[in-house]
């Protein structure tokens, strides 16, 4: 793959401070953010794993109030002045 790109003062000045040519430091910073994308990827679940994470959401459930047969806005602003 060939990328064509202008090639600010700052990245080349970055890339001279660490003694690489500009294609070696793009490259780099590239394969740190991959890198990156990879470990904060999210793991697949097992069943079990995904039946405990539902049950822990729905552990306090029964504390709900019910909702009244019509939402108005005098309800919904009740605790309100």
């Amino acid at each position: 793959m060939e990328i064509t790109v202008q090639i600010p003062d700052e990245l080349a000045a970055r890339a001279k401070s660490r003694g690489l040519r500009v294609e070696d430091y793009v490259q780099e910073i590239l394969r740190e953010q991959l890198g990156a994308q990879r470990l904060s990827a999210p793991q697949a679940r097992t069943p079990e794993e995904i039946r405990a994470w539902l049950d822990s959401l729905a552990q306090f459930s029964d504390k709900i109030p019910p909702l009244p047969e019509n939402i108005t806005r005098d309800w919904i602003y009740q605790d309100h002045n």
